[in-house]
């Protein structure tokens, strides 16, 4: 079965609220969609979410990719070789990551749809009922308690709390999230490399005393201190995760082979892809380390492709996939249930192309 063509549309959505992290504040993205279109009408359906303060990639440099370098690797191919095509993708160009995992998405989407199978089903996996958690973004400590006491009245029961901006009121705004919600909440801090290696320490190290009871911490340093990471690990209780260090797989063995994070948070836009992500948490399974999937601020569709990821893989315990949560636009995401995700077994991602109202 041939591909017939590959299109792409770029829609910009706005956030319920702005999402204020140590790197960045957004209150709006712009992600590309990806169609992929095969000979008997079967579309397959992928996208990618510019994060130039993550990634590296713009929305201009995702489409050029794809438009002018991906999608002539794949027309007119047939997409039953799917393994060599997801090669091809890879070996195309250096980089590019999100673009790569749009059109991957994509794919794998197209070939789960002729097949009749979900994608979870595709790729190994029955789990089809996630627990998600939620994410609250910096801001004051009254006002990070406060939205944290509404967030477990909602339903959650693990939240993750942004921090990095400022050590001492990091502590405070964390103390403060503990105090509102109670001991038995799950709580991600998320400094997103806001510290460094000996503040960390001191940082977490103080929660540790006063037993505020984290479940990890992550990516507490620069993601190029790999040194610093491990520093961090060897100082205290708390696991650590790593997040903005690990996009591809030498980086995963890297971090592995120096012992430097106690988890991995693996993330679609930054291994270019689902067959990364899964080679990723099989490599860190081999070192009895358990992986995260996270996503950053995307559309439904390349995130429900993370939970299908999630789905099928026994390694991958954690789920942050919230993003869609904090978008305006809700067309699609009758998979994310606030503090559940329930995967369809629809075929492929359980996503048509015809309820996202963009004419392919």
């Amino acid at each position: 079965m041939k591909i017939e063509t590959i299109s792409l549309h770029t829609k910009v959505i706005p956030l319920k609220k702005p999402f204020k992290t140590a790197l960045r504040t957004v209150t709006s993205i712009e992600n590309v969609f990806v169609f992929l279109k095969l000979e008997n009408g079967i579309v397959g359906i992928g996208s990618a979410a510019p994060t130039v303060a993550i990634t590296g990639d713009s929305t201009e440099g995702i489409k050029d990719i794809i438009k002018n370098v991906l999608a002539p690797l794949l027309v007119n191919k047939d997409i039953h070789n799917l393994n060599f095509l997801l090669t091809a993708i890879q070996n195309a160009c250096i980089g590019n990551t999100s673009a790569k995992a749009a059109v991957e998405i994509a794919l794998y989407d197209g070939y789960s749809k002729l097949l009749g199978l979900p994608l979870y089903t595709l790729l190994g996996g029955k789990k089809t009922l996630l627990e998600n958690d939620m994410t609250v973004s910096v801001d004051s400590a009254e006002n990070m308690a406060n939205e944290a006491k509404k967030l477990i009245s909602e339903g959650f029961s693990i939240l993750k709390i942004k921090v990095g901006k400022n050590g001492e009121k990091d502590i405070e705004r964390i103390l403060a999230v503990r105090k509102a919600v109670g001991p038995s909440v799950s709580l991600r801090i998320d400094a997103n490399q806001g510290w460094r290696a000996k503040e960390a320490v001191k940082i977490i190290q103080s929660l540790e005393r006063q037993q505020v009871n984290l479940t990890l911490v992550e990516q507490p340093v620069d993601a190029t201190d790999i040194e610093g990471l491990k520093f961090v690990k060897e100082h205290v209780f708390t696991p650590i995760m790593a997040d903005e260090s690990l996009f591809s797989t030498r980086d995963a063995i890297r971090l592995l082979e120096n012992k430097a994070v106690d988890f991995l948070n693996i993330k679609l836009m930054k291994t270019g892809g689902i067959r990364n992500a899964l080679t990723i948490a099989s490599i860190a399974q081999s070192y009895n380390v358990e992986c995260m999937i996270g996503s950053m601020m995307e559309a439904s569709i390349s995130v429900v492709a993370a939970a299908h990821v999630a789905a099928s893989h026994p390694n991958i315990t954690m789920i942050d996939l919230d993003a869609p949560l904090w978008l305006e636009d809700l067309t699609v995401d009758h998979h994310i249930l606030k503090e559940k995700i329930i995967l369809s077994e629809d075929s492929g991602i359980g996503i048509s192309h015809n309820s996202l109202s963009i004419s392919v």
